[in-house]
């Protein structure tokens, strides 16, 4: 039986300048996560919870708080930037340009703009990306740029532990 690699991520060798990802899962935000997110956060603006309130905004509706967007437009990179990531080392450059409501399907991208070894740590570098998100109509609702800290391939701290079977995973009559 051959053991199929999963996918571990990208290391800090494996970013080039210019490289683009297009992030693969898009997500829709639904009316139960944008009032999670503003209890979670303590969010008392009444535009993100008080669907009458909202109607009467400049917005028609209730809009989807801003640091819930910023949050799942990181979280759409994970896979492709920072599986491997030691740590976030900052955001800046924040902008958000088009308002979200409930109901969006938001998808993003990342491109590298920046690449330098670490000087304190030797198994790592550090990478900084900009990253957009597009609703469903491709209009931008935000961006920003993300640095990080991310292992090399050689790093001693990598582990992907994985326990060993009492009985092996096999097709039936083989």
């Amino acid at each position: 039986m051959t053991v199929e690699p999963g996918w571990l991520g990208r290391f800090f060798e494996d970013f080039e300048v210019g490289a683009l990802y297009r992030h693969p899962l898009g997500r829709t935000i639904s009316e139960t996560d944008n009032t999670w997110f503003t209890l979670l956060t303590m969010n008392t603006n009444q535009l993100h919870f008080n669907a009458e309130y909202a109607k009467g905004s400049e917005f028609g509706g209730l809009l989807v708080v801003s640091t819930l967007t910023l949050a799942i437009a990181v979280g759409q990179s994970v896979t492709d930037l920072t599986q491997n990531a030691v740590a976030n080392l900052g955001w800046t450059d924040i902008r958000m340009t088009h308002p979200v409501h409930v109901g969006d399907t938001l998808f993003s991208e990342s491109i590298v703009t920046e690449l330098r070894p670490s000087g304190s740590r030797p198994h790592s570098g550090i990478v900084t990306v900009k990253t957009r998100s597009l609703n469903q109509h491709g209009d931008e609702v935000c961006s920003f740029l993300r640095t990080f800290l991310v292992h090399r391939r050689d790093s001693p701290e990598l582990a992907h532990p994985f326990p060993t079977a009492a009985a092996p995973l096999a097709v039936e009559g083989r």
